[in-house]
């Protein structure tokens, strides 16, 4: 089965998101079925149309980088998307091996909670996390059968602002969808960054400060990677990131530590940032501003640079301060119970859609923006993405094929070598460039701060 991107009213909605010239889409076709899983929301859809994009932009990247106008990537050759290859990509994180072993996704305390007045969704995976739950509630150490009674004698909303207030993560399922926010906003700051000739890839050369963590942000870098870019990730101490975290997204980057309240750490921050080209940050708005990364001084310190942020609650209104995932932003979103069990019980949609179509649509993002020239500031959120997909995302009324034609994760799997062991992993799924990363993850916070040396 094939589905004409120019047809496909999620494609047109992402790329119109993006600012893409109108009629480029008709250049994707999405080939085969997925395999997410069934779902009450256009999940399929929204996964296809944000890889889709991707894969457009970075054509258009190409053409520009060739000497050729950007709105001749509305006239070049058919980009074909493979839906078994979306399916996989956006369920990495569980198809995942390490030597073998299948990675730890939801630790014991993460999950659904039945409440005196409802639902509750919890978030421990980390240890500062599950630190917070425990202050919150008043209660530790915790266990799965504490934890529910806990819970059960209170009222959902009351958890909820409890353990947030204690650094915690717990979110009261809401049973209805939250407020309307775009998928994304694009803003120019003025400037323009380096100019870039041809290159074997369409991002070659360029150099990304990647400030991310988990899966959205993370998604996005990788891809950039694939397509050729210089991806320094950098975390500061003590908040190492999980190891089957970034055996999954560490793919085609390198990964740094560096204390930006240290002296010398940050003189060798401001030495990166001086030559980055693109700054992608994951973090909740406002909390890099008091190192002095916020829009404006960057754009300042950097005329022409790319700023791609992420966060998950949206730019503005009450919640926009706040910490999430992609599971929180579900369950407080109204998404969890639209896909809910006849017996009541919240549901989840089949892959942790919301952060890899977001990573797509970034990544998305910064390849337009380099196009442009630079100087642009992106802004993304998992509820941006949420609300597209409840409210706008039309279903495609043909069912994905079966049997013989529905395309399985096998085809889809890679083996490598990394600094975790050999990984078994999925492939990227993009239409343009390479079909595998050139290189594995390195572990987390080994490599040397600094940029490769100019090809």
């Amino acid at each position: 089965m094939k589905t004409n991107g120019e047809t496909d009213g999620a494609t047109r909605q992402a790329w119109a998101a993006l600012g893409g010239p109108e009629g480029a889409v008709r250049r994707l076709v999405y080939r085969g079925g997925g395999a997410l899983g069934p779902a009450r929301l256009p999940v399929r859809e929204l996964a296809r149309a944000a890889v889709g994009v991707c894969s457009l932009a970075a054509a258009e990247l190409a053409a520009v980088r060739a000497g050729r106008p950007a709105a001749e990537a509305a006239d070049g050759a058919e980009l074909a998307v493979d839906e078994g290859a979306v399916s996989a990509a956006f369920t990495s994180e569980r198809l995942l091996r390490v030597e073998g072993r299948a990675p730890v996704s939801f630790a014991p305390l993460s999950g659904f909670w039945r409440a005196a007045d409802g639902w509750v969704r919890t978030h421990a995976n980390y240890p500062h996390h599950r630190a917070g739950l425990e202050r919150g509630l008043g209660a530790g150490p915790l266990t799965p059968e504490r934890l529910r009674a806990e819970l059960a004698g209170r009222r959902a909303v009351d958890v909820q602002e409890a353990v947030y207030a204690a650094g915690g993560l717990a979110v009261a399922v809401a049973g209805s969808f939250g407020a309307p926010q775009p998928p994304a906003c694009v803003r120019e700051t003025g400037g323009r960054g380096r100019e870039f000739g041809p290159g074997p890839l369409p991002a070659s050369g360029v150099r990304v400060l990647d400030l991310t963590r988990v899966i959205a942000g993370p998604v996005a870098t990788r891809t950039l990677g694939l397509l050729g870019a210089d991806v320094l990730r950098v975390d500061p101490p003590g908040m190492p990131e999980a190891d089957d975290a970034h055996a999954d997204t560490g793919f085609g980057k390198r990964s740094a530590v560096l204390d930006l309240a240290d002296r010398a750490d940050r003189a060798v921050f401001d030495g990166l940032l001086a030559q980055a080209d693109v700054v992608v940050t994951g973090y909740r708005p406002g909390a890099l501003d008091r190192f002095g990364l916020g829009p404006g001084e960057l754009a300042a310190a950097r005329p022409g640079l790319v700023l791609a942020q992420v966060c998950a609650w949206g730019w503005e209104g009450p919640w926009a301060g706040r910490r999430g995932f992609d599971s929180l932003v579900q369950a407080g979103y109204g998404i969890a119970a639209a896909e809910a069990g006849p017996d009541g019980v919240p549901g989840v949609l089949p892959a942790q859609a919301l952060d890899h179509a977001t990573g797509y649509l970034l990544a998305a993002g910064v390849l337009r923006a380099l196009a442009a020239g630079g100087g642009r500031v992106l802004r993304f959120s998992l509820a941006g993405t949420a609300s597209w997909l409840v409210r706008e995302v039309p279903r495609d009324p043909r069912p994905a094929p079966g049997g013989a034609d529905r395309a399985g994760a096998e085809a889809w799997l890679r083996e490598g070598p990394s600094g975790y062991g050999r990984l078994r992993y999925a492939a990227p799924p993009l239409a343009v460039g390479p079909g595998d990363w050139a290189t594995g993850p390195s572990r987390w916070g080994t490599d040397r701060a600094a940029w490769l040396p100019a090809a």
